[in-house]
């Protein structure tokens, strides 16, 4: 979901497959195997310096080389192109390539249509089928707003200046964007929670999407932060799944719009509402997930940190166990199976880790007016830890 040694589409200044970047500088910075790509924004920018073009000098350049706010220089096949209105309008089209990255983006068609506007008009952004629009406040647009973010909005307008200072243009544009399919797209995105309809968002703040980097997903728990207390919710939960979710709600009573889908990312819902407080967070999840938070892991995914049996060994001796029982717990296959030996024993270990999360979370807080409470939950969703809610 989020936003080089070798070329994500061949070798550097070679011309690329219909829809694929070549890298550059941007190319070399890669040095895990993993390929680079390319944030909607980028794609958006590049399609609009070739459609402007177009209008100014009745040629659409194919590749288009654009410069991202870092200095990267990439360029960009156009997958499609035509000229409309004789000659008022033309649109371009490229294909999004998230490189290595599993966004939900990838492959999508860009467009983008670029209308000649009087004078003084300056430049227009609109939002055509497949891009959402702003409905709720909280969002760094205002309500009503096409979903193009504000980098990739400078950007455009920058590419626009330096168009129309090549080739004599006012630089006075209508840019929609458009994205195929973008609707059915969305409904795999924060933006139907975070009051984003119609389409996806046009995203990006340095052009690149970095592989598993998961900064779309970072970005959207922070965005639904931000339309949580413009909502004036001074409750939220920040869950790892849908399952969670559901709980949350059950508990708490929590309206849509206080639900942060926090997946694996604690320490960015943590670290944000450190900076933007609300009265309470209520952090819901898995207990393995809960106990990696516990033993003070942010990043709760398995492939960056594990359950610490040895931890849980350590709570439940706290909890009452006898070392044969913690021994059993250090030799259990999964945090699940720790917990039910725990439980049959009388040992409240998921009460012991939901309490150890919290205070991992109030660390993390430093202060902030924050009051946390946790609740731990098995894979069917049942509640098999607790802890209160503390400042």
């Amino acid at each position: 979901m989020t936003e080089v040694t070798t070329d994500p589409a061949g070798t550097p200044g070679t011309a690329a497959p219909a829809g694929k970047a070549t890298g550059g500088r941007a190319a070399q910075l890669q040095h895990t195997g993993m390929r680079h790509g390319w944030t909607t924004g980028a794609c958006a920018t590049a399609a609009t310096t070739a459609a402007y073009t177009a209008l100014l000098t009745g040629d659409f350049p194919d590749p288009v080389t654009i410069t991202l706010p870092k200095g990267q220089t990439p360029a960009f096949a156009l997958a499609t192109e035509h000229m409309h209105d004789g000659g008022q309008s033309a649109m371009a089209a490229i294909v999004k390539d998230a490189g290595d990255d599993p966004d939900v983006t990838h492959g999508a068609l860009i467009r983008v249509t670029v209308r000649l506007l009087p004078a003084g008009s300056g430049v227009v952004f609109r939002a055509g089928p497949g891009v959402g629009t702003v409905t709720r406040p909280g969002l760094p647009l205002e309500v009503g707003e096409p979903a193009i973010n504000p980098v990739p909005r400078q950007m455009m307008r920058d590419h626009v200046a330096e168009v129309a200072a090549r080739h004599g243009g006012t630089g006075d544009v209508e840019i929609e964007v458009s994205v195929d399919h973008g609707e059915e797209i969305a409904r795999s995105t924060w933006n139907p929670r975070l009051g984003i309809l119609g389409g996806i968002s046009i995203l990006g703040t340095t052009g690149i999407v970095v592989p598993y980097s998961c900064s779309a997903w970072i970005d959207s728990i922070r965005r639904g932060v931000d339309v949580a207390r413009a909502a004036g919710r001074t409750h939220v939960a920040g869950c790892t799944g849908s399952t969670s979710e559901k709980v949350a709600v059950a508990v708490h009573g929590l309206p849509e719009d206080a639900l942060l889908d926090m997946g694996d990312f604690a320490g960015a819902v943590l670290k944000y509402i450190r900076r933007h407080p609300v009265d309470r967070l209520t952090i819901a999840g898995g207990f393995a997930k809960l106990s990696k938070l516990a033993a003070g892991h942010l990043d709760l995914h398995s492939a960056r940190s594990q359950v610490n049996k040895e931890f849980l060994a350590e709570l439940a001796r706290r909890g009452g166990a006898d070392e044969a029982l913690a021994a059993a717990v250090t030799d259990a296959n999964t945090g699940l199976e720790a917990l039910r030996l725990c439980e049959a024993a009388g040992v409240p270990l998921g009460d012991l880790v939901a309490a150890g999360a919290r205070d991992e979370a109030l660390a993390v807080l430093r202060g902030a007016p924050v009051a946390v409470d946790v609740i731990c939950i098995d894979r069917a969703g049942g509640i098999v830890g607790r802890a209160e809610p503390r400042r």
